[in-house]
């Protein structure tokens, strides 16, 4: 992998279940969402509906153990969800899923579809490898609030991903900070499927796969490599 992803003893001793897929495409052709990103927004709608069979997001068993490890370094879950419950919570409204751009309604799409947390970071943003720490609570994240830009500091003990540079989401996968994010520019990118115990390692390995099909069908002619998990 061109760009370092590790993941500290202190949080794989808070969540021993944790598995990561990594799906790294170069040579991307991202742009505005379109009428088929939109209608791949809608299916995942309708998949994540069958799935549930009429249960809410977080009676889900893996939601249920995203909300346990959230709980164990100190967040809210109700109040804080981790990215794939309100992304699911979201889809089940009337508001329906956001349309941002083709590359983010991908990942969206799957991470709904398949209930897990799926982030995506514009690589040619980040300094460095990325890490996945307990915060000492002195790193900035940098965000904005009121269009003005603003910088936060995680609790100390939260669990964040970081770069050489700060923050680049907060409590585990909860809030993504706009300085990596994709972009329409974008052309580069490092998808990252997040998982915990019950959920099987294979679950996760299909939507890799799946995800990795559909960039190189919105994108064509990129270059992805598929990770295998880190457990």
């Amino acid at each position: 992998m061109t760009l370092s992803l590790t993941v500290s003893d202190e949080v794989r001793a808070l969540a021993p279940g944790f598995t990561h897929v990594a799906v790294e495409a170069y040579d991307l052709a991202n742009g505005p969402s379109t009428a088929e990103s939109s209608a791949l927004l809608d299916d995942a709608a309708r998949r994540l509906a069958v799935r549930l069979d009429g249960r809410a997001p977080h009676e889900d068993p893996h939601m249920a153990a995203w909300r346990e490890t959230y709980t164990a370094f100190g967040a809210k879950p109700s109040r804080t969800r981790n990215s794939a419950e309100a992304l699911a919570k979201r889809a089940l409204s009337e508001a329906g899923l956001p349309r941002i751009n083709v590359l983010v309604d991908v990942y969206n799409a799957i991470s709904v579809a398949h209930l897990i947390p799926v982030g995506g970071e514009d690589i040619d943003r980040i300094e460095g490898g990325m890490r996945l720490v307990r915060a000492a609570g002195d790193e900035d994240f940098v965000t904005a609030a009121a269009g003005e830009e603003v910088v936060e500091h995680p609790e100390p003990g939260e669990v964040v991903w970081r770069d050489e540079t700060g923050v680049t989401c907060r409590r585990w996968n909860w809030r993504q900070g706009p300085r990596t994010r994709l972009t329409e520019e974008s052309t580069s990118a490092i998808f990252l499927l997040e998982s915990l115990a019950p959920m099987p390692v294979a679950d996760v390995e299909r939507a890799a796969a799946e995800l990795a099909e559909l960039v190189e069908k919105f994108s064509p002619g990129t270059r992805i490599t598929v990770h295998t998990p880190s457990v």
